[in-house]
């Protein structure tokens, strides 16, 4: 199996210069197939359609954390409120301002075992497929490619019969 065989067409995307308060809405709402499930990651792209960045809710999370408290090792010391302060304060921010940069992508053509190979190395959960021209035309996502394993191992083609 190719990249292109077992990956998510891309329907939801963010541009750099969107806030966070949208950003975070899209990806609470982002589309899978026809149903809206939400998305952990979601790419950002440019406006001639070029990757540019990833945005995830691990990104967001980093926003929100103090880094003083990496720092002075206070993780268990809390602060009633402080979460949703910060999430105010964060809301305006500019997507670009928060969004991985270095973003490792995989060809369409692409066997599947280099996207388990990306994913490892670099330890990321999401993959952008991208065409000749680089153009991210769809998602490579951990969980897909671990459910080809499981069909793998227990012998079973695409449409589930053994």
């Amino acid at each position: 199996m190719k990249a292109e065989d077992l990956m998510i067409p891309v329907q939801d995307y963010l541009k750099p210069e969107q806030t966070l308060k949208e950003a975070v809405n899209l990806l609470k709402t982002a589309k899978k197939g026809e149903e809206r499930v939400g998305a952990k990651g979601l790419p950002v792209l440019d406006e001639a359609g070029k990757l540019v960045g990833m945005l995830s809710m691990r990104d967001i999370l980093k926003a929100v954390h103090p880094t003083y408290m990496d720092i002075m090792n206070l993780g268990k010391f809390t602060w009633d409120g402080m979460l949703e302060e910060a999430a105010k304060k964060i809301a305006d921010k500019k997507v670009y301002t928060l969004m991985s940069k270095d973003v490792i992508t995989v060809k369409e053509e692409s066997p599947l075992m280099d996207a388990v190979d990306n994913m490892i190395k670099n330890n990321i959960k999401r993959l952008p497929v991208v065409d000749n021209n680089g153009k991210v035309t769809g998602m490579i996502y951990e969980r897909d490619l671990f459910f080809a394993i499981v069909k793998s191992m227990l012998n079973e083609n695409i449409g589930g019969e053994k």
